[in-house]
């Protein structure tokens, strides 16, 4: 008998019908002798529904209530789904998170889970029961709901695997596992059928819209198989394990692209030391993740500083950084929301030399202009225009053979 989590978002939850058919797919883990957590999203569309009544009613609601309100997705669906479950004569029981006693920390809109009671989840386990947990949701030390962010629910499903010492947690989605590239944009993207954390990683905090990235953090750490599958055919998908030997011959696995991306451009900064941290620390402050940083060889006392921002944060940091370049003496604030980033991610990079040039020289045979580079172990990121993303991802598919199956 293994202990399964597995995870359904709201595509696989849209209306009655689709919830019967996941209902369907759980009673057949659960009747091979398994004991089943069930962790769901809301229905498809009913958080953003949530959220756009909030902004009816003003620009800026309160985060603590908005928590309050969007979090009544997932009551719905998980309330739903036991009451499916039980009437089809299986027992089954939803819980909410304060019920379940995720604890989290106080940032309501982007929670981070801190740690998990399984006491309850285990003792009805235990009993036979299919446990039936609202994703996306926690609680902080005063009580009060909490919500983890965008695709929240993929970490509330490992979280729990991780706690229970799950033997695997499944994320069930609307594609049919991790692909080289995505393949909307490009036909010719090829289903993996594994990659490993640190690829995932990256690929999820580049762009890449299947897990939530802190959902691989916490499957890293605590050693937690992730298979990544489609509600919609029985088929296998992508496993996310750690890495072996095999993974480092392959030199590339995937390319993601992010077009959430802005840029911020401080001119003539004052150089000397104290002043990065004066400028970062405002927007460090405001929650805002800042990612690619680059800054010019100083020039007679001053330089210029370049950085990148979620897209939907860029108004937010541009008023602070605007405050903070007067204060410093800088010359002024440019922004440009028409940007992307486009990487490359692979193990194998790692003990291969030339991957950097190869994929400039693919960019400039496209007559494509590099704004900003970033780089790490595994993985190279440029800043393009935002217009040429599709070809850069098409010519980079294409550049690394990706196409090819391995």
């Amino acid at each position: 008998m293994a202990v399964i989590v597995q995870k359904f978002g709201g595509t696989s939850l849209g209306n009655i019908e689709s919830i019967k058919k996941v209902a369907k797919r759980v009673i057949k883990t659960k009747k091979a002798g398994h004991e089943v957590v069930v962790v769901l999203s809301a229905m498809a569309g009913e958080t953003d529904k949530l959220i756009s009544l909030a902004h009816e009613i003003c620009e800026n609601p309160d985060p603590r209530e908005l928590d309050v309100l969007i979090s009544t997705g997932e009551q719905v669906t998980v309330a739903l789904f036991a009451i499916l479950l039980n009437s089809l004569g299986y027992s089954a029981k939803s819980f909410l998170a304060h019920q379940v006693r995720i604890y989290t920390d106080n940032f309501h809109g982007r929670a981070r889970i801190h740690d998990i009671d399984t006491q309850k989840i285990i003792k009805e386990l235990r009993n036979g029961t299919i446990v039936v947990v609202a994703g996306f949701q926690g609680s902080n030390d005063q009580g009060d709901i909490t919500t983890l962010g965008r695709g929240g629910s993929d970490t509330t499903a490992v979280a729990i695997a991780a706690a229970l010492n799950a033997n695997i947690c499944e994320i069930y989605t609307d594609v049919e596992g991790v692909y080289t590239t995505d393949p909307d944009i490009c036909p010719k993207a090829r289903k993996l059928k594994r990659i490993s954390y640190d690829e995932m990683l990256e690929m999820a905090s580049l762009g890449a819209k299947v897990l939530q990235i802190r959902s691989v953090e916490f499957a890293k750490k605590y050693h937690v198989p992730i298979h990544v599958r489609s509600s919609f055919v029985e088929e296998n998908g992508t496993m996310v394990i750690p890495e072996d030997k095999d993974m480092e011959r392959v030199v590339v696995s995937g390319i993601a692209y992010d077009k959430d991306q802005a840029r911020i451009t401080i001119t003539k900064v004052p150089d000397r030391p104290g002043i990065a941290s004066k400028i970062f620390a405002p927007i460090t402050g405001a929650g805002i993740v800042v990612d690619m940083i680059l800054q010019n060889t100083s020039a007679y006392g001053f330089t210029d500083m370049t950085f990148t921002v979620p897209r939907n944060e860029f108004k937010k940091a541009m008023e602070l950084v605007s405050v903070t370049a007067k204060e410093v003496g800088a010359e002024e604030v440019l922004g440009d929301e028409g940007i992307a980033k486009v990487s490359i991610v692979g193990v194998g990079m790692r003990s291969h030399a030339g991957i950097a040039s190869k994929m400039f020289t693919t960019l400039a045979d496209e007559n494509i202009n590099i704004m900003m580079i970033s780089t790490s172990e595994i993985k190279i990121s440029c800043v393009i225009d935002e217009k040429y993303t599709e070809l850069a991802v098409r010519a980079l598919h294409d550049a690394f053979g990706l196409d090819k199956p391995r």
